[in-house]
């Protein structure tokens, strides 16, 4: 055996020592932690997830601190053996940003879990979420920067270089910033939303003349899903330079509007204990707004709105719509023996004529998320 290890050569022999020493190790590493994960999963599903988005760094700790126990058993030559410590240490600096990143992103999710989205009432929700993965984001941002950083300063060249480039590189400096500022910006946008919220999760928002809900914010741009499934992109520093619409900032409740074109003579008392009982006969009503009021009269005719409230946007366009459609059955139902009706109209009591509601602004009806949204542009 020993005439047979003098043909070896020396490096050789090191790598085989080195590769042994990991092997085994991480070998005695993943039997134990299979166990430890099956043990979590039978108290906690949550505690096993957590553990298993671990095991990507901890591997890589135990594979570092193997092969650095094993580094002078292995009997490299010097420069040989600098230059693989030294490797080593840039790994395991790369480890700890990487483990750092994991730790936040498990932070955040603990933290998380007792907010809930999927809720009517979830304004508190969107407003944790918003906040905590934009400083999610930013966090992770900085960290790959300060690992990075931390890596490059174990070179003594880099470190040199690095000097000498802040004590005379002024006019780079300023050339660099100015390259930057969108970045910069963006990222600086990103920690003002996070901390004053002119928006969040799942809000209802009104962009550049289109309505959706923001369904991505990153550390540089937030995603809008409009009502027709398209998304909009839209720079972070937007949100905090131009004016928008945001239509749940303080509550997802919300006030829509019903405008009836009617002739003069349709009793108004009529109508409006009619949209009494619908409101009260509808699921969607939260029982809190509901009225109706003569607001104009024209040449022959008198507008009336309604005014009707339920716990979401969504539930109020369909509320709204639920609405029109009964009142428009009432009429139709109440006035049946009236004459036919001219083009475009609907007859009313005895001649009087119901004309189709003009919607205060334009207003589109999509399919989202698998409900029905409004999208009036005011």
């Amino acid at each position: 055996m020993a005439a047979i290890l003098l043909f070896i050569p020396r490096w050789l022999l090191g790598v085989i020592v080195m590769l042994v020493a990991a092997v085994v190790t991480l070998a005695v590493y993943r039997w134990f932690t299979r166990r430890l994960i099956r043990l979590a999963g039978r108290f906690s599903p949550f505690l096993q997830t957590l553990l298993q988005r671990g095991q990507g760094p901890a591997s890589a700790f135990v594979l570092i601190f193997a092969l650095g126990a094993a580094l002078p058993a292995a009997r490299f030559s010097y420069p040989t053996t600098i230059a693989v410590g030294r490797g080593l240490l840039v790994a395991f600096i790369l480890v700890v940003g990487w483990t750092a990143a994991i730790a936040l992103d498990i932070a955040v999710t603990i933290y998380l879990r007792r907010f809930r989205t999927d809720v009517d009432d979830n304004l508190l929700a969107r407003k944790h979420v918003t906040q905590m993965r934009i400083l999610q984001r930013v966090g992770k941002t900085l960290l790959a920067i300060v690992t990075i950083a931390a890596a490059l300063m174990t070179f003594a060249a880099v470190r040199q270089y690095g000097v000498s480039l802040l004590a005379s590189a002024g006019a780079a400096g300023i050339i660099l910033g100015l390259s930057a500022r969108p970045v910069l910006g963006n990222l600086l946008a990103g920690i003002q939303i996070a901390i004053t919220q002119p928006i969040r999760v799942e809000d209802q928002v009104v962009v550049e003349g289109e309505t959706g809900w923001i369904e991505t914010i990153t550390s540089t741009y937030v995603v809008v899903r409009i009502w027709d499934l398209r998304r909009m992109i839209v720079p972070l520093t937007s949100f905090i330079e131009k004016p928008f619409q945001n239509w749940t900032y303080e509550s997802a409740e919300q006030i829509g509007p019903i405008l009836l074109h009617v002739d003069r003579r349709v009793p108004v008392d009529r109508v409006r204990q009619k949209l009494k009982e619908i409101l009260h006969e509808s699921k969607l009503w939260d029982g809190k707004v509901s009225g109706l009021q003569v607001t104009d009269i024209l040449d022959d005719k008198i507008e009336l709105r309604a005014l009707v409230s339920a716990r979401t946007p969504g539930q109020t366009w369909d509320l709204r719509c639920e609405v029109r459609e009964k009142l428009l059955g009432f009429m139709q139902t109440e006035f049946l023996d009236a004459p036919p009706p001219a083009p475009g109209e609907i007859a009313g009591p005895a001649g009087p004529s119901l004309g189709a509601e003009q919607p205060a602004g334009n207003e589109r009806m999509a399919l989202a998320d698998g409900r029905s949204n409004p999208a009036p542009r005011h």
